[in-house]
């Protein structure tokens, strides 16, 4: 690794919160260790995200508009 490249990762923990820094060194032990860093979150948590953004929306008439903007 070249020196500027060690610089700049040293330079952007600094720039992260005490909280953020423990959990980067954890997940760095946990590699060098040869364990996988689990997720913090699942694909599967997003489901329903901003669902009552979508209840007033016809379908039919979002979808031909979004392919009459693709003309």
């Amino acid at each position: 690794m070249s020196a500027y490249a060690y610089h700049n990762i040293i330079n952007q923990f600094q720039q992260l919160s005490p909280e953020d820094q423990a959990r980067l060194l954890e997940d760095l032990a946990a590699i060098a260790r040869g364990h996988q860093v689990k997720p913090e979150h699942t694909f599967l948590e997003l489901r329903g995200l901003g669902k009552e953004l979508w209840r007033s929306v016809d379908v039919d008439q979002y979808l031909e508009r979004e392919k009459s903007s693709w003309e």
